[in-house]
């Protein structure tokens, strides 16, 4: 099993910590890395661009001239895509751009993640992360302890304090263990884990 250093909020090791290979040492897919991170944007797109058809448009109710014997084009409505003022063929309308990935893909896809930062030493497992109050200014100093200033730090379950002193820290984003997702841990440098949260993420994954 591959082993990661645990360190305390001032940024000593005070131990390692055994991982689980079936989550942060399988085969990384950039393939579904890729998918899970268009999918996770395309979610985010309001979708609420819209146009007019010609149905939806004002005026054009009457004929503008007989059809045969004017030596014109023959024509319904002046509402018609071709005219000026008229509605659009086919434009936009509001529809949602999000689209699912199948379970098994999507955890395969955060357990590569995971394996991503692993391997390349940017995970970082703190044995406890605990703030008797919001503090931002502390909270900075244990990442900057921790060499991890651009960091998505990862708490077992959620906690105001640490989540109010993290979120102010440019650069850096709180997450609970459950709501963790490709695209915040491959968009932070580095992956800060409580113990407890990585026994989370285990248990979860590791039922996959």
């Amino acid at each position: 099993m591959p082993k990661v250093a645990v360190y305390n909020m001032q940024g000593s090791q005070i131990g390692e910590l055994e991982l689980n290979d079936e989550i942060f040492g399988v085969q990384i897919n950039t393939h579904l890395l890729h998918q899970a991170v268009v999918s996770n944007q395309a979610s985010l797109r309001r979708g609420t661009h819209a146009t007019k058809t010609r149905a939806m448009v004002s005026g054009g109710g009457k004929k503008p001239w007989r059809q045969k014997g004017t030596g014109r084009a023959r024509v319904g409505s002046s509402r018609n895509p071709v005219w000026t003022k008229g509605g659009v063929a086919f434009g936009p309308h509001p529809r949602s751009y999000g689209f699912k990935m199948p379970r098994k893909v999507r955890r395969l896809a955060l357990k590569s993640a995971l394996t991503d930062k692993a391997n390349n030493g940017n995970l970082i497992v703190l044995d406890e992360l605990v703030m008797s109050e919001p503090k931002t200014k502390a909270m900075a100093q244990v990442l900057s302890a921790l060499d991890a200033p651009n960091a998505l730090v990862v708490i077992g379950s959620v906690d105001e304090n640490v989540v109010k002193s993290v979120r102010n820290i440019d650069g850096a984003t709180p997450v609970e263990a459950a709501g963790i997702n490709v695209y915040n841990i491959l968009n932070h440098k580095k992956l800060v884990m409580t113990k407890d949260a990585v026994a989370k993420v285990e248990e979860v994954l590791g039922n996959a």
